[in-house]
């Protein structure tokens, strides 16, 4: 699909498989989602979404404590204005926010090149909270486009263009954090079925899928069903898709999927790796 820049800022981010990552277009491939048949029960909880809050929440405390940074192949795609967009493959690294003391002492910071589809392949982004006034810096893809560095507000109407939510939103702490607001909300209303199922796959990584279901549809609701694929092993989530309500006769239809693959942890990056003259990087002067 076709873009200008200003309609490309990412969303969620969804990151993780321990896979080479690739800024190139060869070799990508197609995520492999795969599920196996079987299904572990939770003991009946007090309420049926307590093990699967749990778990985010487990998971989040994992995030705080071991996992500083990281760099991944970010796969997207979302439903906008009622129609779904191709899939986007991006390169991602991300330095998560550290606070010490109630003070930030690392602030979130995001770097995004696109690789998928070829009409945008080059395209960069930095955003850096609390720096540049809150604003991100990005160019367009190589071309007679690409004379500048432009610098928009995450949050306007022009950097939000195609895009379901902010670069600000993005990455895996800030998934598990809207993951336990939507827990936490749909916890107060019943008609809510959660599922675990062992040995589901993403690229080769073993996962366990949790599955929530709203059989009914509700205004309160933001889905029928979610799907969040968590690595075994970095105890993160590597995938998130979201369904809506089927029509009469017809199939949950996908409205937003973020797909983390080839992701590497602690892979060191710095200050350098978020500004614009970095010596890999294609921002225009």
């Amino acid at each position: 699909m076709t873009r200008t820049f200003l309609a490309v800022v990412f969303s969620l981010t969804c990151s993780v498989g321990a896979l080479q990552a690739q800024e190139s277009r060869d070799g990508l491939e197609e995520p492999i989602y795969r599920v196996g048949a079987n299904r572990s029960e939770p003991q009946a909880p007090p309420h049926v979404l307590d093990p699967a809050l749990d778990y985010a929440r487990r998971g989040l405390s994992n995030i705080h404590t071991n996992i500083t940074d990281y760099t991944a192949t970010l796969v997207k795609r979302e439903r906008l204005n009622g129609e779904l967009s191709e899939q986007e493959f991006m390169f991602i690294k991300v330095r998560n926010r550290k606070v010490e003391g109630g003070r930030v002492v690392q602030p979130l910071s995001i770097y995004l090149k696109f690789i998928r589809p070829s009409a945008g392949a080059g395209r960069e982004v930095i955003w850096v909270e609390g720096q540049n006034e809150g604003k991100l810096l990005g160019h367009e893809a190589p071309g007679l486009r690409n004379l500048i560095t432009v610098k928009l507000d995450p949050t306007g109407y022009l950097a939000m263009m195609g895009n379901r939510y902010p670069i600000s939103e993005a990455g895996i702490e800030n998934l598990i954090v809207k993951l336990i607001e939507k827990g936490e909300r749909d916890r107060q209303r019943g008609e809510c079925d959660v599922q675990f199922y062992k040995g589901a796959k993403i690229n080769d990584r073993t996962c366990t899928l949790l599955q929530v279901t709203h059989p009914h549809r509700r205004d309160y609701f933001d889905f029928h069903i979610a799907q969040i694929f968590i690595d075994d092993q970095l105890q993160v989530p590597v995938r998130y898709a979201a369904y809506s309500w089927p029509t009469p006769g017809g199939k949950p239809q996908l409205e937003e999927e973020y797909t983390y693959m080839n992701l590497k942890v602690n892979v060191g990056l710095t200050d350098r790796d978020f500004a614009t003259d970095h010596p890999d990087y294609k921002f225009p002067y």
